[in-house]
């Protein structure tokens, strides 16, 4: 009686830790379905929450002010031959630089939109940092004079006594066709008596007219009135462009495509990118819009990204692409005029070293040296948030001078577009903010990733672990009816025929 109590005992404890490991089991499983088939939605949710552009956002003090540290780094074209090159020589260059300085940005008068935009002025400061620079801001740099050489292409058509007479001005003012300047007055702009001269006749020379330099409505300004979606009702239009200055397109150009303002303000894209999606900014700087395209899948320290680079057609001329006619009047690919919004200055735009243009432009100059690693452009982007993690964005600014007959400074220049400077802006998220941004966009969501997997399985196992304590529990049962005797059944060592003990006592008595 004791035994079969203890047997049933011991099954019903087996039993019991296979229902036990079945549960659990099946708990795992679901739970780790359920992270399989919400935790993408939820993460879509999360980036699409906190890439808006919105006040609650955890992103909003990153998008306001960009902890991320920029750099602008410049590099000087020297002409080496000025003489020479009045003579008709072919101009010879040498790259100076870089000087490098730290770009700080902030967002102010930011106004939100009840049509889910928002409007703010972007403001940019620069700080030199002689470190990483090759020099110093003192530095003298043998550049063309903008003023003289830029201003004779802009009276070319002039009746000749204007030209005569512009001429004189120049010499009163002591102004010749190349200046010896420092770094820091060709960048930021130095007080010249002959734009002040230029400024009383009306003649505009630049914003404030108080200095002339390269960049010199650059430092403490902005670029401008952008207006942007939010992304609050439809997450694909976050950071794209409504308007620039109260404009939906610009008038500087010849095609309602060249006209268009496209894309964002450079600085973050929407979320949810493939390598399929379109990425374009708008550039004050360039007066459009550039489109750049997806060349491959990386990552950043360990983030992945999708690297976007500029087309090789970005400033070819309207007969090599079409498209591109709207910029023009053009001269060889590879440059692109900006007259038409620098005040009529003859100023093109290109890639460092005229890297991608016509070997035409290349053959005028002595001294360049174009390659794609050093010269091209590209943008790292993080696909799931739009936010660039890496990024260099170079433009060359270049000015075609030639000798305009009546004004005698330009000598005998012949016709050639001369490189003057080129700048690289570039910066990648560091220190706090990239372990931040590991920590919640790749950690987190891995370890989620891990763990719906691991749930899964050890599902699975608790649920084969159960169903073999059952299958042995239930063999174990089977072998113990097998091997427990019946009473009412005889065994092998007793008699087939016992006799009744009270009949044999009997026959005994009788006897």
């Amino acid at each position: 009686m004791a035994r079969g109590e203890s047997t049933k005992r011991g099954c019903g404890q087996r039993c019991g830790t296979a229902a036990g490991l079945a549960v659990l089991g099946l708990l795992c499983l679901g739970f780790g379905l359920v992270l399989l088939q919400t935790m993408p939605g939820l993460l879509r949710q999360q980036v699409a929450k906190n890439t808006r552009i919105d006040p609650k956002s955890a992103m909003f003090t990153l998008w306001k002010d960009l902890p991320v540290p920029f750099y602008i780094s410049f590099y000087f074209m020297e002409v080496m031959n000025p003489k020479d090159i009045l003579l008709g020589a072919k101009p010879v260059v040498s790259q100076r630089g870089p000087y490098v300085y730290r770009e700080y940005r902030q967002k102010k008068n930011i106004t939100f939109h009840s049509n889910n935009t928002v409007s703010f002025l972007s403001y940019r400061s620069f700080v030199f940092q002689p470190d990483r620079s090759n020099g110093s801001e003192s530095d003298y740099i043998m550049m063309p004079n903008i003023l003289v050489l830029g201003a004779a292409i802009i009276l070319e058509n002039m009746p000749f006594p204007m030209r005569v007479a512009f001429s004189s001005a120049l010499a009163l003012f002591h102004q010749n066709a190349f200046m010896n300047r420092t770094v820091g007055d060709i960048i930021w702009g130095y007080n010249e008596p002959f734009t002040q001269f230029l400024s009383s006749l009306g003649v505009s020379v630049g914003p404030g007219n108080e200095k002339f330099g390269l960049f010199s409505d650059l430092n403490n300004s902005n670029s401008g009135l952008f207006t942007v979606f939010t992304g609050m009702d439809d997450i694909n239009k976050t950071h794209m462009v409504d308007s620039w200055n109260g404009l939906k397109e610009v008038s500087y150009w010849h095609s309602e495509e060249c006209n268009m303002i496209n894309g964002t303000p450079g600085e973050l894209w929407p979320p949810f990118m493939t390598p399929s999606s379109s990425v374009e900014l708008y550039s004050p700087d360039a007066c459009r819009s550039i489109k750049l395209n997806y060349t491959q899948s990386g990552n950043f320290k360990g983030i992945p990204v999708y690297r976007y680079t500029a087309p090789k057609t970005l400033f070819a001329n309207g007969t090599d692409y079409p498209p591109n006619e709207g910029f023009c009047p053009c001269r060889q690919s590879g440059i692109q005029n900006i007259s038409s919004c620098k005040l009529n200055a003859p100023i093109f735009i290109s890639q460092p070293h005229f890297l991608n243009a016509d070997p035409a432009l290349l053959d005028t100059v002595d001294g360049l040296h174009p390659n794609e690693k050093d010269h091209d452009l590209f943008v790292d982007i993080h696909p799931l948030t739009g936010i660039p993690m890496n990024c260099s964005v170079k433009i060359q600014l270049n000015l075609f001078i030639k000798h305009v007959s009546g004004i005698w400074q330009t000598g005998q220049i012949k016709p050639v577009v001369l490189p003057l400077i080129w700048f690289s802006e570039s910066g990648e998220i560091v220190g706090d903010v990239l372990d931040d941004y590991y920590t919640h966009l790749i950690t987190i969501p891995s370890l989620l990733e891990y763990l719906k997997f691991c749930l899964m399985g050890l599902g699975g196992l608790l649920l084969l672990a159960a169903g073999l304590v059952g299958l042995r529990t239930k063999r174990k049962a089977a072998t113990r009816t097998l091997q427990t005797p019946d009473p009412l059944e005889a065994t092998e060592t007793s008699p087939l025929l016992q006799e009744d003990p009270t009949i044999t006592a009997h026959d005994s008595s009788n006897t």
